[in-house]
């Protein structure tokens, strides 16, 4: 089994940092790489999820707790930088004695004109990663095809309005198929109730719009783009079984970022990682669609090939319940070189 073009060491291209505000100028280092993708939660607090990217530009950012336009605040990041980023004195990401988690992802540092969807997008891709930001200005046409740049499929994409305020955040995820979305900000289960990707499922090239959620004439839109990389990411779906000895789900490496939804009913979009529970049982989760500080209590396993549920919470493990997950490595099963890796 081989990883080739750098993936042995996934922190090149996805790294958890944590830090402490200072309400002041703080420069936040140990990300490993100019980071494109900033998703910041205070672990101490309420204060929303605030989630900045590279083509929007520094001082904008979006809640992922929240249906908000894009919010302006010169305070906020005020610069990407080679290892990291650089934060202004807003409380929301830099409250002074605040503890924080930022979850950091690679595109290109650069952006680009694609012209291969109906829509021009502008796009900041990784194809090694397999991790891209997508921008676009709605034209109002259904259905309509955007391009993204991954060379491959994506597995999972995440769309937001950036310069409207009416609809929520909106999920594609390949384990719930092109006929269903799910909300980011919102605990609901998979919806049907519109044809939101027109019954189509991305392309190497594209991916399908058929709603103005998406598509409004005159509204600008982002979209985080996941295409699957062995050893590096997995985007997948398990069954829970209601008991403590859990689930095991099978990554192909070990995670170091692990993000779940129930999709058969209601729940969280649980965020664990191994920054803020660097041992078994992972003991923090904070939710996606939520303000809520650190939550703690049992929840998986992190192990050499995957993760194992450790709870019988509805939001992870219902008996029954169908859940999907995305999830970015530690380090490979098996790097290219044949040495495997070990559990924690």
């Amino acid at each position: 089994m081989s990883y080739t073009n750098g993936l042995d060491k996934p922190t090149d291209y996805f790294n958890t940092v944590l830090y402490t505000g200072n309400g002041s100028t703080n420069a936040i280092t140990g990300v490993g790489f100019q980071t494109d993708f900033i998703w910041n939660k205070q672990r101490n607090g309420t204060y929303s999820h605030y989630l900045f990217n590279a083509i929007t530009g520094t001082g904008k950012f979006l809640k992922s707790d929240s249906t908000d336009s894009e919010g302006t605040n010169t305070d906020t990041v005020t610069s990407f930088d080679s290892d990291g980023f650089t934060l202004g004195s807003a409380a929301g990401n830099n409250g002074s004695g605040n503890t924080m988690v930022s979850w950091n992802w690679l595109a290109s540092n650069t952006t680009a004109s694609n012209t291969d969807g109906s829509i021009t997008s502008t796009v900041s891709a990784n194809t090694t990663s397999g991790f891209s930001i997508v921008k676009w200005s709605g034209n109002g046409t259904l259905p309509s095809t955007i391009g993204h740049n991954l060379g491959v499929a994506p597995k999972m994409i995440i769309v937001k309005q950036i310069t409207a305020n009416t609809y929520s955040w909106l999920v594609y995820h390949q384990e719930i198929g092109n006929t269903h979305y799910l909300g980011l900000n919102t605990i609901d289960a998979k919806d049907n109730s519109v044809n939101l990707w027109n019954n189509t499922s991305p392309t190497s090239s594209v991916f399908t719009v058929n709603h103005v959620a998406a598509n409004a004439s005159g509204v600008d839109y982002i979209a985080y783009c996941f295409a699957e990389k062995k050893g590096f990411s997995k985007f997948g779906s398990y069954t829970g079984n209601g008991n403590a000895d859990g689930t095991f789900v099978y990554t192909g490496f070990k995670p170091a970022f692990v993000m779940v939804k129930r999709t058969s009913d209601t729940g969280n979009w649980n965020m664990m990682d191994t920054a803020r529970s660097p041992s078994n049982i992972v003991g923090l989760t904070v939710s996606a669609n939520s303000s809520g500080a650190d939550d703690g209590g049992d929840f998986i396993d992190i192990l050499s090939n995957g993760f194992k549920q450790r709870s019988t919470s509805t939001n992870r493990n219902a008996s029954g319940s169908t859940y999907i997950y995305m999830a970015f490595a530690e380090s490979p099963f098996t790097t290219s070189t044949g040495i495997p890796t070990t559990a924690r």
